[in-house]
């Protein structure tokens, strides 16, 4: 397998490329990964198998569209593609490090660019994609609201109740969205997606860096919100993103909603107590009304 990788490696880059090494490193929850070299050059590499091949097409284009907005630092893909049982993407090998205060305001900064960047006029993405390994619909609609309703929450809840997953206020909660998001009509910004504090890093020079994404065109809101799901990102992150894109008013309140969808996910995906934390932000969100 290494050997037809590194001959589409060479193939794509125009350089020869003949790795001497591959060690295990770190690939994220779901996939195995590796770095691979010849002494001179390293590319990171993603495993799985060969069924799910369009899950690493549908992450590189992602990173090949984040890229286009040259906003934010994204790992390039390189290439990708099934060989025998296994399919493979190839990105650009990024050394990683800790940022600092500096690092995380730029990250803010950056992230707000890539928000700003105007591609599309409607909600949606190209083509399905995966939200850690749950499939994400992403059919274009031409309001948020819709395309938040019926492919985001409402798929959840879908797959939730084939799942034994009980939410008792559900219908209330769908049918309430258009009153919750009534006066929101946000400009399709191209999103992340899946934007928590494992999704994102610092080079070694101290240059942030987002990787692993879910992307869409979105509410641009809902990067925001997720950075703030399990603990929230550096004070200097907000303040960077608000010096170039500030947050429109009522943000606060509709961070439980946007969340809403990561939670159902992790029930969807784990089970456990994400149920009864679900139905305790659906109960948050309808009080709020």
């Amino acid at each position: 397998m290494w050997t037809q990788i590194d001959a589409r490696i060479t193939q794509l880059t125009g350089e020869k490329f003949l790795s001497s090494q591959q060690r295990s490193v770190s690939g994220g929850c779901i996939n195995q990964g590796y770095a691979i070299s010849d002494g001179q050059r390293t590319y990171f590499v993603k495993l799985n198998q060969a069924s799910l091949v369009h899950m690493f097409e549908a992450e590189a284009l992602g990173l090949q569209q984040m890229l286009e907005t040259n906003s934010i630092r994204v790992p390039k893909p390189i290439c990708w593609g099934t060989e025998g049982n296994s399919a493979y993407l190839v990105l650009e090998w990024l050394e990683l490090g800790r940022g600092n205060t500096q690092s995380w305001e730029k990250m803010g900064q950056q992230l707000a660019g890539m928000h700003q960047w105007v591609g599309k006029d409607a909600f949606g993405w190209d083509r399905n994609n995966t939200i850690g390994s749950t499939p994400q619909i992403n059919t274009w609609k031409a309001t948020w609201r819709e395309f938040y309703v019926e492919h985001r929450l409402g798929y959840q809840f879908g797959l939730a109740k084939r799942r034994g997953g009980h939410f008792p206020n559900q219908e209330r909660l769908l049918e309430a969205i258009p009153e919750l998001l009534a006066d929101r009509q946000p400009q399709p910004s191209l999103v992340h997606g899946d934007l928590w504090g494992g999704n994102v890093s610092c080079t070694v020079e101290g240059e942030p860096v987002i990787f692993d994404p879910a992307a869409y065109y979105g509410d641009r809101e809902v990067d925001i919100a997720m950075t703030e799901l399990f603990g929230g990102f550096p004070t200097a992150f907000y303040r960077g993103y608000n010096e170039v894109f500030p947050l429109d008013p009522g943000y606060e309140r509709r961070k439980p909603l946007y969340n809403l969808y990561h939670i159902l996910n992790h029930f969807n995906l784990f089970g456990g107590g994400y149920e009864s934390q679900a139905s305790g932000m659906i109960e948050q969100i309808l009080r709020s009304i």
